[in-house]
């Protein structure tokens, strides 16, 4: 089956500058995705999609050709990731011909996820499903400790139940941002939040890490001196 691996590394960051180049123990963090995607796939078959220079230089530096760079209305905070996923989709399928059968996307801001993760999720892919997505448990349950504001101001549970032990409620994931395996037609054909046919990969808490503001980023470099030992 042809497929792609596609890494979005936007240039703009308003919780952390410049985070997708920014140095996590001495690597830009972009870099700690690319490796990984090489251990498991050719260099000709990933595409980092970027609206900026100095990623495009750093990543060329690490030793992967940036295919083009990403367009402005592509590259605002009002982007929406199935555009610039299709944008390369596009782009791949035209200059080689081809028609894609799915997408691997691996965002830059999960530095820990790594290429066993990425190997165990292929084999959870087929082409009757949207998509295989990485998740982790989350600790935050609707049947439990989440609650929504009703009308007269007051707190209610999320999700109605009748648990009083947290070892009796449901489990529930929550999306980790690692790791996106996409069928492309059904990209073409539909919005993600449309997908109905999703299949889940569990990951770990450290693995799962996503990289989204200061607080994180700290937690990161401990995590980094942590499994250096």
């Amino acid at each position: 089956m042809n497929y792609l691996v596609i890494i979005p590394a936007r240039g703009g960051s308003k919780g952390i500058k410049n985070k997708n180049i920014k140095l996590l123990k001495g690597k830009p963090l972009i870099n700690y995705t690319i490796e990984e995607a090489r251990k498991v796939f050719d260099d000709s078959k990933i595409y980092i999609s970027t609206d900026s220079i100095e990623i495009k230089n750093i990543v060329e530096d690490a030793g992967i050709k940036v295919p083009f760079i990403r367009p402005e209305e592509l590259a605002t905070d009002t982007a929406n990731s199935r555009d610039v996923v299709l944008h390369a989709i596009n782009h791949y399928e035209k200059k080689n011909d081809l028609i894609l059968d799915y997408i691997i996307l691996l965002q830059p801001t999960s530095p820990f996820r790594n290429s066993k993760n990425i190997m165990d999720s292929l084999t959870l892919w087929n082409k009757n499903i949207d998509m295989v997505v990485s998740v982790k448990e989350t600790k935050s349950n609707p049947y439990y400790t989440l609650f929504e504001e009703n009308s007269a101001g007051l707190l209610i549970k999320s999700k109605k139940s009748d648990f009083t032990r947290r070892q009796d409620i449901p489990k529930v994931w929550e999306l980790n941002g690692a790791i996106y395996l996409i069928n492309a037609l059904s990209i073409k054909s539909k919005k993600i939040h449309e997908f109905n046919k999703v299949v889940k990969y569990e990951m770990d808490e450290i693995s799962s890490l996503d990289i989204d503001n200061k607080l994180d980023w700290l937690f990161a470099e401990t995590v980094s001196e942590y499994l250096k030992k």
